[in-house]
C-alpha cells in the first residue's frame, strides 16, 4: 500500500489529486463515454442550442460559408464518444464563442455521406468531452 506520509506535502497533494481525478473518471458517466460504451449522453433540441450553434447548423446544411479553415474537416472520433463509423463519416464545425480569441471549445459534429444532408449531428460545448445529439 502507498503511504502519502512518505512524501513531502506538495508531492502528497499531487498524488492525492491524481487518485481522485482517476477515480472520478472511472466511475463517472463521462468515464464510461471515454471507453465508448454509452455513446452520446442525451439530446438537445435545435431551438435550445446557443444562437451561434443554430447559425452554424444552418450553414452546414447550406454548404457554408464557414469562418474557420478547419470547418468541414474529418472528425476522427478517436475517443470513441460517438457511435463507431468508418473514417470520413464525421465532420466537425466550429461554433463561435463570444469573446474567445481562438476557435473556442464549442463544435457541431455531423455524420453522413453528404455534408449538407447529414444523417445526424451532435453538439459539444466542451471540446469533445461530451456530446448531445441534435434533434428537431
Amino acid at each position: 500500500m502507498f503511504r502519502f506520509g512518505a512524501l513531502r506535502a506538495p508531492q502528497a497533494r499531487r498524488q492525492l489529486c491524481l487518485v481522485v481525478l482517476l477515480a472520478g473518471a472511472l466511475f463517472s458517466p463521462l468515464g464510461a463515454l471515454a471507453k465508448g460504451s454509452n455513446g452520446p449522453a442525451g439530446t438537445v433540441a435545435r431551438a435550445e442550442l446557443p444562437p451561434e450553434a443554430q447559425v452554424t447548423e444552418v450553414a452546414i446544411r447550406s454548404g457554408g460559408p464557414f469562418n474557420y479553415s478547419k470547418d468541414g474537416a474529418v472528425f476522427g472520433n478517436r475517443e470513441r464518444r460517438l457511435p463507431a463509423e468508418a473514417r470520413g463519416y464525421y465532420r466537425e464545425y466550429t461554433v463561435p464563442t463570444p469573446g474567445a480569441q481562438d476557435r473556442g471549445a464549442r463544435r457541431i459534429v455531423c455524420g453522413g455521406h453528404k455534408p449538407t444532408v447529414p444523417d445526424t449531428c451532435y453538439y459539444t460545448a466542451d471540446h469533445y468531452s461530451s456530446f448531445r445529439r441534435i434533434v428537431q
